[in-house]
């Protein structure tokens, strides 16, 4: 059966107020690339190289190693290769629709975040003539939106990532990655947006990474790195239903939480690192800005 580029939600008429949001999203989006992100996107994400372009005769000057022997020896007088930058890329957005992304303690969810982190990405993309589309998953990939430019391709990519329903609960970078590695032939610019709770994916994201520059953009909240003391406090994982009770006024039930908090987030980054994936650890409650534009300007510094 083939995978939907299109959720039903979607394509069902959406009331002002959520087509409002869309738009409050955009405009922002907008700003940020044209103030900020433009340029750094531009120097850090460059073209495959070069690609021949034509022959030409060749002119005092002329680097002699560009000298197409099999034109001239054809022609009977000396021909060049001519060569131009290739500069459109195609970009793929991976985002976690898992229910794990619907948490928040800061008065956005995770997939709000990503959606709007999606389109800043996105319209940087086109803004540099570069092809975007989107892999959103669960468990396994809930929906596929081919790869194009244009304004109304942005905003149908943000309309998915909020209003998309997704059939799985659970989390599989594994099959996110093994999904791109089948429908990217060539190579992309891969930016995973998830909170990674998942384990079993390094094999898969190596060799995503082995073919494709693959950027992990990973979504957090505060309060999953520590409890606030409130007295008993009923957790529930979102993507088990599993629920335990805490009390959190005890200071060793704290202290317990945010040592399995961080042992988390260094398998986490463990796991990153030895696929040779860089991490860009973003946070619901705060601006992306910062650390995308820190990103950004250290890998151009290493380039």
């Amino acid at each position: 059966m083939s995978l939907p580029t299109s959720s039903d939600a979607a394509a069902a008429p959406l009331p002002p107020e959520l087509l409002a949001r869309i738009r409050r999203i955009e405009i922002r989006a907008r700003r940020l690339v044209s103030s900020v992100f433009l340029g750094e996107y531009h120097s850090v994400f460059r073209g495959r190289g070069i690609e021949f372009s034509e022959v030409r005769p060749y002119a005092p000057g002329d680097d002699v190693r560009a000298i197409d022997w099999n034109v001239t020896a054809r022609m009977g007088t000396p021909y060049v290769k001519k060569y131009i930058e290739e500069r459109e890329l195609t970009v793929l957005i991976a985002v976690d629709v898992s229910a794990s992304s619907a948490f928040t303690t800061a008065g956005m969810t995770k997939r709000e975040l990503a959606a709007e982190v999606a389109a800043t990405l996105a319209f940087a993309a086109i803004a540099n003539n570069d092809r975007v589309g989107l892999v959103a998953f669960s468990d396994g990939v809930e929906l596929f939106v081919p790869p194009e430019k244009g304004r109304t391709h942005v905003l149908r990519i943000v309309r998915e990532l909020l209003f998309l329903q997704p059939r799985g609960r659970g989390t599989s970078i594994a099959a996110a990655m093994a999904y791109i590695g089948r429908i990217a032939r060539r190579r992309a610019i891969v930016f995973v947006l998830s909170d990674f709770f998942d384990e079993g994916y390094e094999r898969q994201l190596r060799a995503a990474a082995s073919r494709h520059e693959v950027i992990a953009l990973t979504l957090n909240d505060a309060r999953e790195e520590a409890l606030p003391d409130v007295g008993l406090l009923e957790l529930e994982d979102a993507e088990t239903a599993a629920r335990v009770m805490l009390d959190t006024s005890d200071a060793a039930v704290r202290s317990a939480y945010e040592t399995r908090a961080t042992e988390r987030r260094t398998r986490r980054r463990r796991a990153l690192a030895a696929a040779g994936v860089n991490e860009v650890a973003l946070y619901t409650g705060r601006s992306y800005v910062p650390p995308l534009l820190q990103a950004f300007q250290s890998r151009q510094r290493v380039r």
